[in-house]
């Protein structure tokens, strides 16, 4: 059974569903239609991103469990990241690492719409073989319904934020880079407040979790590229599937973990640190690849 308790009541999961709102939002205002129809120009490049992305990270995710053995709670967080779409910073950090920020661009598309599907198929596929967690609550979910919540909290937005772009074109410009910059204060804000109100949960499991977060993003980020390397892409293509692989959108598993999951502690701790690890471990990587040819 759960050990790990948040204080996080009803009012804050509505703040957390409307800030993920907001950030697909601000992602959407920098997409599209022709994003989604580079796809075809590209097949081999984003295909591999989504393999990377829906079939490999959550495979690899599997089997570091296996190994590690970590407590359920946690393991189910990591499937629970592994099944989600890649996080809002992806374009900006490919962009700057001197990778193919058009592929990035049309992967982050494509897997939002994608995850609406994927993501509660993944998690209930790979949390069923996960083991020691049959006498978990937490497990028994409706696939159903997070599949309705996701839609909702994805593409609703995302559909929002390209009509807006597609009808005010002008007015999107101009208010692009502060609603992007506006989001990511917001949903910082957030995390912060939760992280005040549940300091003693935090320092208590801190060292835990930040070496299994640690080695789990590092595996996803080398998984991308890897796998890039061996379907023969481009240099520029394989730092952007590397880097779509490692940050994920961890904001929105933590609305499914409060959603569907009573607030796991074990998983909310995994899927919060990931939100702030990732913006760590992207920008190094970016930072290196900027200083070498692409």
């Amino acid at each position: 059974m759960e050990t790990i308790q948040l204080n996080f009541n009803e009012n804050n999961l509505i703040a957390l569903n409307i800030c993920i709102g907001f950030i697909v939002f601000g992602v959407a205002l920098d997409l599209k239609w022709a994003d989604f129809r580079r796809v075809m120009d590209t097949p081999k490049s984003s295909l591999v991103g989504l393999l990377a992305q829906f079939v490999t990270m959550p495979a690899l995710t599997y089997l570091l469990i296996l190994v590690w053995k970590p407590d359920p709670a946690m393991a189910l967080g990591m499937i629970l990241v592994a099944a989600c779409p890649g996080g809002n910073i992806s374009n900006f950090l490919c962009q700057y690492a001197r990778g193919n920020a058009a592929l990035s661009v049309s992967i982050s598309a494509i897997s939002t719409i994608v995850a609406i599907f994927a993501t509660p198929i993944n998690f209930a596929f790979w949390s069923s073989l996960l083991p020691g967690t049959e006498n978990e609550q937490e497990i028994v979910m409706d696939a159903w319904a997070m599949f309705q919540s996701i839609l909702v909290i994805l593409l609703l937005p995302l559909l929002l934020g390209m009509a807006f772009n597609y009808k005010f074109p002008t007015l999107t410009d101009r208010i692009r880079k502060p609603i992007s910059n506006l989001s990511m204060l917001v949903f910082v804000a957030f995390v912060a407040m939760a992280f005040t109100k549940n300091a003693h949960v935090f320092v208590a499991y801190l060292d835990v979790v930040m070496l299994l977060v640690f080695v789990h993003n590092a595996l996803a980020l080398a998984s991308g590229y890897g796998l890039a390397y061996l379907f023969r892409l481009p240099e520029p293509d394989r730092r952007s599937v590397a880097i779509e692989s490692g940050i994920q959108n961890s904001g929105l598993g933590l609305v499914l973990v409060f959603n569907f999951f009573g607030g796991s502690g074990g998983m909310a701790l995994i899927a919060a640190w990931w939100g702030i690890w990732h913006i760590i471990s992207g920008f190094a990587l970016a930072f290196w690849w900027r200083t070498r040819p692409s």
